[in-house]
């Protein structure tokens, strides 16, 4: 009886070689799913307590990694804003040192001639080049001359009186020029104020 069973699994066997199926992949698909169901066994043996230590864990790892990354951050963003405090002027000092340039030649120039005449046109291109660049920087004059007095932009430093109803409240002259950065008045205007 034995031999006939074994006579049958041989050409059980041999029927599946020749139907494309090794005897290997009938092992393989065998414990394929007692390996399967021995880990479904293990994660239903764990004990809860340790599903809940493995989750903590998990979770302080991510909390640690995190906490890394933003420390990380908040240096790098620290280190950046010391550059730029730092060198934030670099831009406007380069851009003001052909002025300085010109500063000097008009200067040694000055020394060689004794028109004033020339000395003033000089003078007056080397102011014309720094407003330039100055106004590419983003600085602009307040204009004062007719304008209604606006604390927001001036700063009375006199008050005239007896100048007509029609100068009341108008900026009559002004002392200092004021400035404006990208809008926001980095000097305001001195100006004397109708009263």
């Amino acid at each position: 009886m034995k031999k006939e069973k074994n006579i049958n699994k041989e050409e059980e066997l041999k029927s599946d070689e020749m139907a494309g199926e090794t005897p290997s992949d009938e092992v393989a698909d065998s414990t394929e799913p007692d390996k399967k169901a021995d880990a479904d066994a293990q994660e239903e043996e764990k004990d809860p307590l340790d599903v809940a230590l493995d989750q903590i864990a998990d979770l302080k790892d991510k909390y640690q990694r995190l906490l890394a990354e933003f420390d990380n951050y908040r240096k790098r963003t620290l280190k950046e804003r010391a550059e730029l405090i730092l060198n934030g002027g670099e831009k406007t000092i380069t851009a003001l040192l052909p002025v300085i340039d010109d500063m000097e030649r008009a200067i040694a120039n000055g020394e060689k001639t004794d028109d004033p005449q020339v000395l003033r046109e000089g003078m007056a291109l080397i102011y014309q080049k720094l407003m330039k660049v100055l106004e590419s920087q983003g600085v602009s004059k307040i204009e004062t001359e007719g304008a209604d007095f606006d604390t927001a932009l001036h700063e009375a430093v006199a008050l005239v009186p007896g100048m007509g109803d029609d100068k009341k409240g108008k900026v009559i002259d002004c002392m200092a020029t004021g400035y404006k950065l990208n809008e926001k008045v980095i000097r305001y205007a001195k100006v004397a104020v109708g009263q």
